[in-house]
């Protein structure tokens, strides 16, 4: 038995043992490409963590985190009147409180705004992404086009989660690596992922936040325990969930995969000619197709009828790259 494979996960540890944890300071949690230390006096924030990041080990002792994270109770009379809770990172409380009762909204929150603000060695592209056969599934998409919903289907289908909000692009690896954290899901995507998937592993519902109704689907135990896995390009599809829309997927050129993949980066602008580089060798390297659909079974079906060509075209790619 491997040493991850017997390590003991959050969704096994008691509770009170967690929450103690947390308050000390001493909760890791590794995405993958970056990892967190959290602490947190929030009575509701352990329960939560436990829920969505039920299959990640648990980690109380470590020499590194990129962040150190605080989800803190709202002094003052706030406190007692309208409790709320903060985030503070290097001392900084970069946002306005969130009501007590939604401490891990603003926890996956402010730790996606950190993880977009520091991590320059990657490209970084707003996007989920997925591995089948050792390549990489590339959803890149603006707000609103149902990527997070496919991703999370995707998962619940046998694809392997590396991310839902970063797709993390090495450049000088010219791989992808996992930030692997919650699927965020919202409003009416949340019942039609539990009708999908009934024994779907969904944390708490969050009702009335800035972005309406939210709910986070845990990565599974496989996504976990591969997180630290390196994972080659293989397509990207540009997602467009339309209500009852025909199925389309549609194949297009390098340029306009080039042009979704950079309008898609947090990052792209800051990377400067690393960050063309490595978006001109995804348009390059991977077939590009435009997915319109309406039925997420529909989609997963098209995109699995698809996975050989991508295979064949990833294996022509690789026995015609130099041997690094």
């Amino acid at each position: 038995m491997s040493a991850q494979a017997s390590e003991p996960r959050l969704g096994q540890t008691d509770p009170g043992a967690l929450g103690q944890l947390l308050r000390e300071g001493r909760l890791w949690l590794d995405f993958g490409a970056t990892s967190t230390r959290l602490s947190s006096d929030s009575p509701a924030l352990a329960a939560q963590i436990q829920r969505v990041y039920a299959q990640f080990p648990l980690q109380p002792e470590q020499a590194w985190a990129d962040h150190h994270v605080r989800v803190l109770r709202a002094r003052g009379l706030r406190r007692w009147l309208q409790p709320q809770v903060e985030f503070e990172s290097d001392l900084q409380r970069p946002f306005e409180p969130f009501p007590a009762d939604t401490a891990l909204p603003l926890f996956e929150w402010g730790s996606n705004w950190l993880i977009g603000k520091r991590l320059a060695n990657l490209l970084l592209l707003h996007a989920g992404v997925l591995e089948r056969d050792g390549l990489a599934l590339v959803l890149p998409a603006v707000p609103g086009s149902g990527k997070s919903t496919l991703t999370a289907a995707l998962s619940l289908r046998g694809w392997r989660l590396l991310s839902d909000e970063f797709g993390a692009f090495c450049p000088a690896r010219r791989r992808f690596i996992a930030m692997l954290k919650p699927v965020a899901l919202k409003n009416e995507s949340i019942a039609l992922i539990r009708a999908f998937e009934p024994q779907a592993a969904i944390g708490p519902l969050f009702p009335k936040t800035r972005k309406g109704t939210v709910a986070h689907l845990a990565a599974d135990r496989d996504a976990v325990d591969r997180r630290h896995a390196w994972v080659r390009p293989g397509a990207v599809v540009m997602p467009r969930w339309i209500a009852d829309a025909p199925l389309s997927l549609t194949p297009q050129p390098a340029h306009l995969v080039f042009g979704a993949l950079a309008f898609n980066a947090f990052n792209y602008q800051d990377n400067g000619e690393q960050g063309f580089d490595a978006a001109s060798h995804l348009a390059t390297v991977c077939g590009g197709w435009q997915l319109s659909y309406s039925r997420l079974d529909d989609a997963i079906a098209a995109l699995q009828d698809l996975w050989p060509q991508v295979r064949e075209a990833s294996a022509r790619v690789a026995a015609a790259e130099p041997t690094r």
